[in-house]
């Protein structure tokens, strides 16, 4: 195993969870520069989860992404639960991949 690899994950990870923290808020008081926050967010997400191994977390920010430039070009209601759907799968696997690399005790 390759510990120091391991501990850049566990870092990528809690900056990951603090992102999409930010974009929950974004999404409780939605303006035009929340959006583009929100969308740089999820492009980060996307791009550096796929380089840590982590393809899900790298597929549920690029469907997050496409959303949110949906949303911002369109302001489709119906795009809010996709966007909510999104985060809550982001969230969720950032937990379980962080679960699996919690150190044992």
């Amino acid at each position: 195993m390759d510990f120091e690899f391991d501990e850049l994950k566990r870092e990528f990870l809690a900056e990951a969870r603090t992102k999409v923290d930010e974009i929950r808020a974004g999404l409780r008081q939605p303006n035009p520069t929340a959006w583009e926050r929100m969308t740089y967010l999820a492009h980060q997400l996307k791009g550096a989860g796929g380089s840590y191994g982590f393809q899900n977390i790298s597929t549920e920010a690029a469907a997050l992404e496409t959303t949110l430039e949906h949303m911002a070009d369109d302001g489709n209601a119906e795009s809010v639960g996709a966007l909510e759907k999104h985060v809550k799968a982001l969230g969720d696997e950032i937990e379980k991949r962080s679960a699996e690399l919690a150190p044992s005790t």
